[in-house]
């Protein structure tokens, strides 16, 4: 019996030890990774780095780093009650960055959670049950063009009685004040896809991301996984956007030449930048 529980112990031990380096090789493969550094605009740098072995996966990542201040402006778009892709909502209202927003109703068109763009409420959080889900539960709210994360929890309505002009309510939240928020057991946290996410720090940054998934090129990464990565990049506060086969960043142009879809969106099923599937909502930098 006590070689037994010996023999346990340095199972347990060797198995953290384990977690431990891999943690840490991969986040300093993240902060020393050889990112591709784009100019937008003066104020706006693109970044984007492939890894070959991220979580012990292929992984292709995507950032847009900027200041979280008066300029250049953060907003939302809505299409309504009918889809357009992410690259539409780019073009119509001029930006130079647009990135898929929040979760929508893929047959009926309209975004299930709240969206209030200049104080109109264009949609509402609509509930599946008694209790609000996941992504339900936080938002993203812009004040003053300055950009910050509210957890609200499952009080049905609470992201009504918000003041700010701008919300966008989605999740799940990933961090809070520097550490991971809590993430319910399910698959749609535990596995791997495409994801996209919004993060605030590190400094006064934002940093808007995307992961590539449903690829041999790139796995993409589940819920803990793309805390992590966020966590390495600095930020302070993070939050999960609607990803998947919605995931698309759209960039308007670089230096002198035209962008468009910059990532792969994965419902073509091809390491093409073309296949977007059309939205309900995004975020805007213009």
């Amino acid at each position: 019996m006590y070689l037994s529980r010996v023999t346990l112990l340095v199972a347990i031990t060797l198995l953290s030890i384990r977690f431990t380096f891999a943690q840490s090789t991969d986040s300093v493969q993240v902060k020393t990774a050889n990112w591709r550094n784009s100019r937008i605009h003066r104020r706006i740098l693109w970044q984007e780095a492939h890894f070959d072995s991220l979580f012990k996966s292929k992984q292709n990542i995507n950032l847009i780093v900027l200041k979280n201040r008066r300029r250049p402006t953060i907003a939302f778009g809505s299409a309504g009650d009918s889809l357009k892709p992410t690259s539409w909502f780019g073009q119509k209202f001029k930006a130079l960055v647009a990135l898929n927003g929040t979760f929508f109703d893929t047959k009926k068109g309209g975004s299930v959670d709240l969206i209030k763009i200049d104080g109109r409420v264009l949609d509402t959080t609509r509930l599946s049950g008694k209790t609000m889900v996941e992504h339900q539960q936080a938002a993203i709210v812009i004040h003053k063009n300055k950009v910050k994360l509210v957890f609200g929890g499952n009080q049905p309505g609470w992201d009504r009685q918000l003041s700010a002009e701008n919300v966008m309510t989605t999740g799940p939240l990933l961090l809070r004040n520097g550490k991971p928020h809590p993430l319910q057991k399910n698959a749609f946290n535990d596995n791997r896809h495409p994801r996209a996410c919004l993060c605030v720090g590190p400094g006064k940054r934002l940093i808007l991301a995307t992961v590539d998934g449903r690829n041999a090129n790139a796995q993409g990464m589940n819920l803990h996984e793309l805390t992590d990565l966020m966590r390495w990049l600095g930020c302070r506060d993070a939050i999960n956007l609607d990803g998947g086969g919605s995931t698309t960043l759209w960039i308007r142009s670089v230096g002198q030449g035209s962008a468009g879809v910059v990532n792969y969106p994965s419902d073509s099923k091809q390491w093409i930048h073309t296949g977007e599937r059309p939205v309900s909502n995004v975020i805007l930098i213009r």
